[in-house]
C-alpha cells in the first residue's frame, strides 16, 4: 500500500511521457466535473476502490464525452476478474481513492462523438479490457494490448522497458480510466475497442468476449499449443479451465492442470466437466516430491508447454508468503520457476496472469533496505518474457 502510494507521488514528480493520444488519469468524472462529468449533472452508482481491501458502491458523476472518438455506454452487464484482485489488495501500484473499478462489461450505447462511425446509439456492444488506438505499430500488426497511444504512464516505461496499452479500471499505473462495474463508461477509441453483440448473444455470454474468452484463447495460440503437444496448466480458474479446452481444440494429446491449498477444489470440479484432464494437487504431493518432479513422472521429460493462468500474487512457499503480507514484495517466481523447470528442452511458456513489477525484495522505483546484495537479483524482466496478446477483437 506504502509502495503504490508513494508510485503516485513519483509519478506526479516525474510526470508522463506525453505521447498518449487520448486523456489520461479520468478514472472517476468527479476528479473535474466541469472537464469529465455529463453536463445534466446526472450521477450514478460506481464501484469505487477506496483503499486496499475495501471497495465501496458510491454516487459520481456520470462520463461525458470529452473527445470526437469517444462512446458513452450504459452498462448492462458487468462481473468481476481475477486480476481485480490484484487491485483489491493493493498490489497494482498507483491506485487512488475513488477510482472505478472494473474490466469485463457489455451495455447498449447511449451516444457516441462526432468521430465515431461504426457503432451507434441503441447499438448492444461489449467492450475491450485494454484500450486500442488502432493505428499505431503494435495496434497494427494485432498486438493491441501493448498500443503505443493510450497509456504514456512514465513509471510503467521505466519498470518494463515499455508499456501496456491503457485498461479501463486498472489503476493510473495503466493510464488511469475509469471502469465498467458502473452504470455508465466512456469509452475512448470507441470504433476500435467496441464490438457488437447481435441480438441472440446474452450479456452473459457476450461478457466472455470482453476478457476471459480472449485471454483464454490468446494464451494457447500465441504460445503455440499444437498436435499431440502435452500441456501443463498453471492455475484452474476460469482462465485455465478455457485454456484446457481450447488446449484440446489445438490438438493437445494430454493437459495436466495445476492447483491446490484452498483452491483444490477446484481441480474436483474441473474433474466433473473434463474427465479426461489430469490434476495434481501440489498440496497432496508425498515429502520429497513437487511438481516438476511430478511433472517430469508423468511424460518424458516433463511437458511440451507450460500455461501460466493464476499470476505472480499467489505464493506456495511460507517464506514468500510472509514477504507479501508484510509488504516487502508483491509478485514471486514460484509458478514461473516451475514452468521453466517442467518442461522438456526448447519447450514453451506462455504467461497471462498480472505480474505488476518485482519479485525477490525488489522494489521498482524505490530504495528497498530488505535488499541483501548477496540475494539480489533483478526484477522479472516483463519486456523479456513471452507475452500472450490479449485484444479480444483484433487478433482473430
Amino acid at each position: 500500500m506504502a509502495v503504490s502510494q508513494a508510485a503516485n507521488l513519483v509519478e506526479r514528480a516525474i510526470g508522463h511521457t506525453g505521447d498518449a493520444t487520448t486523456e489520461q488519469n479520468v478514472s472517476n468524472p468527479a476528479r473535474d466535473r466541469e472537464q469529465y462529468a455529463d453536463p445534466s449533472g446526472e450521477k450514478m452508482k460506481a464501484l469505487a476502490w477506496m483503499g486496499k481491501n475495501t471497495v465501496q458502491v458510491i454516487e459520481t458523476p456520470k462520463p461525458r464525452k470529452i473527445e470526437d472518438t469517444d462512446v458513452i455506454v450504459k452498462v448492462t452487464g458487468s462481473t468481476v476478474c481475477g486480476s481485480d484482485l490484484h487491485l483489491l489488495h493493493g498490489v497494482v501500484v498507483e491506485l487512488q481513492k475513488g477510482d472505478i473499478l472494473g474490466h469485463e462489461f457489455c451495455g447498449v450505447v447511449e451516444s457516441v462523438g462526432p468521430g465515431i462511425l461504426k457503432v451507434k446509439p441503441g447499438d448492444r456492444v461489449v467492450c475491450s479490457f485494454q484500450i486500442a488506438c488502432g493505428q499505431c505499430m503494435y495496434c497494427k500488426k494485432k498486438l493491441s494490448s501493448m498500443c503505443e497511444r493510450t497509456n504514456d504512464n512514465k513509471i510503467q516505461n521505466m519498470m518494463y522497458g515499455g508499456r501496456t496499452a491503457g485498461m479501463l479500471g486498472y489503476s493510473h499505473f495503466t493510464g488511469g480510466f475509469a471502469g465498467g462495474q458502473a452504470e455508465y463508461v466512456r469509452v475512448a477509441y470507441g470504433d476500435v475497442n467496441l464490438l457488437k453483440l447481435p441480438d441472440d448473444v446474452p450479456d452473459e455470454k457476450g461478457l466472455y468476449l470482453s476478457d476471459v474468452l480472449a485471454t483464454s484463447w490468446n494464451c494457447v495460440v500465441d504460445t503455440g499449443v499444437k498436435e499431440g503437444d502435452v500441456v501443463a496448466i498453471w492455475g484452474a480458474g476460469p482462465i485455465g479451465q478455457m485454456a484446457a479446452e481450447m488446449s484440446f481444440m489445438n490438438g493437445a494429446k494430454r493437459v495436466i492442470v495445476i492447483d491446490g491449498a484452498k483452491a483444490s477444489w477446484r481441480l474436483d470440479y474441473l474433474k466433473t466437466k473434463y474427465p479426461k484432464i489430469e490434476t495434481i494437487n501440489y498440496t497432496d504431493l508425498p515429502s520429497g516430491e513437487t511438481v516438476v518432479s511430478q511433472l517430469k513422472k508423468m511424460d518424458h521429460d516433463g511437458p511440451d508447454v507450460a500455461l501460466e493462468c493464476a499470476s505472480g500474487e499467489y505464493a506456495k512457499g511460507w517464506v514468500h508468503t510472509i514477504e507479501i503480507m508484510t509488504g516487502v514484495e508483491t509478485d514471486t517466481s514460484e509458478l514461473v520457476n516451475e514452468m521453466i523447470a517442467s518442461v522438456k528442452s526448447f519447450g514453451k511458456c506462455g504467461i497471462t496472469g498480472v505480474y505488476v513489477g518485482y519479485v525477490r525484495k525488489r522494489t521498482p522505483f524505490l530504495p528497498n533496505p530488505f535488499l541483501s546484495p548477496l540475494s539480489s537479483l533483478p526484477p522479472l524482466p516483463l519486456s523479456k518474457l513471452p507475452r500472450t496478446n490479449l485484444s479480444p477483437f483484433l487478433p482473430f
